[in-house]
């Protein structure tokens, strides 16, 4: 039996949502409107596209227990006004699940079992619901655990090692550590983060990616505080450790509500939409660290990732890590001694964008895709840490 040639998987479009803060302008939408709202915009910026046409829609989500309705996907499918004949599947790699989103529809194209996709992420940090357990008998007299599903280990299985539990604060603490960051350094980082995206949003390098959602009055990413400086990022206490801590709320991401979506292809996928693509899915690698090291997810994941694609550090031109601590992507970056710092994150990152968890990878793929757009050539990269000890990363080419 002769296996069929890998086809070329083009991404056609990205369009995401401003990423809005926890009890913010879009605490009051519900996530699979919002995972609706992106899937019609890329819809209809591609008019030459029958719908009927997409094979799948494939979403990450890293929470599910609310609103997403457990295949946030397919109810996105139905908001958006998409046939009922186009499915919908949502996949969960934690704080990777947009990218795995992005890399699962890929997957599927290259191989032949899809033509055209839809990929995205989306996450409501601020509507995360509280959960309860059922108890372990009937009629209980005593009080029973509510449960934040907002962010990080709920629930723990008690084999779990403790060292393997920490909060995602200590695990960054931990890396700051293990790498000698001191607190100086990372709130330097965060500065120049919220610097980036404020001149990005400044020079309108963001005004063919965001499609505000109706309703609100949102039009920019809003936890960038573009007047922050060293002084005030200074009086801002540690967060997780409160003697010696370097991690506070100034150099750690925020939480946030957004989703992200592309429009990925193959050669008669793009000749139905009439469009040039922004860039050609190259290769992606996973791979697992230590739990409590998870912010050094990315380290392996990107070396293999660039190896299969048979490129180098030198060959980037540009690099969206997610920067879910400052601590995390300094520790990934000492790393990458022959990485050029000035490609990474060019236009601000998860620091002054924000990081809503299963929207986030999405994200960082369709700003890839239109820069290696808007410099004509080149390669981009996105990668992130994912919590509970995993690292992702996507190649595009153009």
């Amino acid at each position: 039996m002769t296996r069929p040639a890998v086809r070329d998987v083009y991404i056609v479009d990205a369009a995401r949502t401003p990423i809005g803060k926890f009890g913010g302008a879009l605490a009051s939408v519900r996530p699979d409107d919002l995972a609706a709202h992106v899937v019609r915009a890329l819809v209809d910026r591609t008019p030459d596209l029958d719908p009927t046409r997409i094979d799948d829609v494939v979403f990450g989500d890293a929470n599910g227990a609310g609103e997403d309705n457990r295949d946030v996907a397919r109810m996105a499918v139905l908001l958006a006004g998409l046939p009922v004949s186009v499915p919908g599947v949502t996949v969960n790699r934690l704080c990777g699940s947009g990218l795995e989103a992005v890399i699962q529809a890929a997957r599927a194209i290259a191989l032949g079992d899809a033509s055209v996709a839809i990929a995205g992420g989306v996450e409501s940090m601020s509507r995360a619901p509280w959960v309860l357990q059922k108890p372990e008998r009937a009629f209980p007299a005593g009080h029973q655990q509510l449960h934040s599903t907002t962010l990080g280990w709920r629930m723990v299985n008690p084999e779990m090692p403790a060292e393997w539990t920490v909060s995602l604060g200590e695990g960054a603490e931990l890396i700051a550590d293990k790498h000698g960051i001191t607190r100086e350094e990372q709130d330097a980082f965060a500065l120049a983060s919220h610097q980036k995206a404020a001149k990005a949003w400044a020079a309108g390098l963001y005004d063919g990616e965001v499609v505000p959602y109706d309703g609100s009055d949102l039009t920019r990413d809003e936890c960038i505080r573009e007047n922050s400086d060293m002084a005030s990022l200074g009086r801002l206490k540690p967060a997780f450790r409160k003697d010696g801590g370097t991690v506070t709320p100034g150099n750690s991401s925020p939480l946030n509500d957004g989703a992200a979506a592309l429009l990925l292809v193959d050669e008669e996928g793009l000749r139905a939409t009439g469009r040039e693509p922004l860039a050609r899915v190259s290769a992606s690698a996973v791979t697992g660290i230590e739990p409590q090291l998870f912010g050094l997810g990315p380290v392996e994941a990107v070396q293999r990732a660039l190896t299969k694609a048979g490129k180098s550090f030198g060959d980037l031109t540009t690099f969206e890590l997610n920067e879910a601590f400052a601590a995390q992507s300094l520790g990934c970056l000492a790393a990458w001694p022959d990485l050029d710092p000035s490609v990474v994150n060019p236009r601000g990152g998860a620091l002054a964008i924000g990081h809503p968890l299963g929207a986030s990878g999405a994200r960082l793929a369709g700003s890839v895709a239109h820069q290696l757009a808007a410099a004509g050539s080149g390669t981009g990269l996105a990668a992130l840490c994912i919590g509970v000890g995993q690292g992702l990363a996507l190649v595009l080419e153009r």
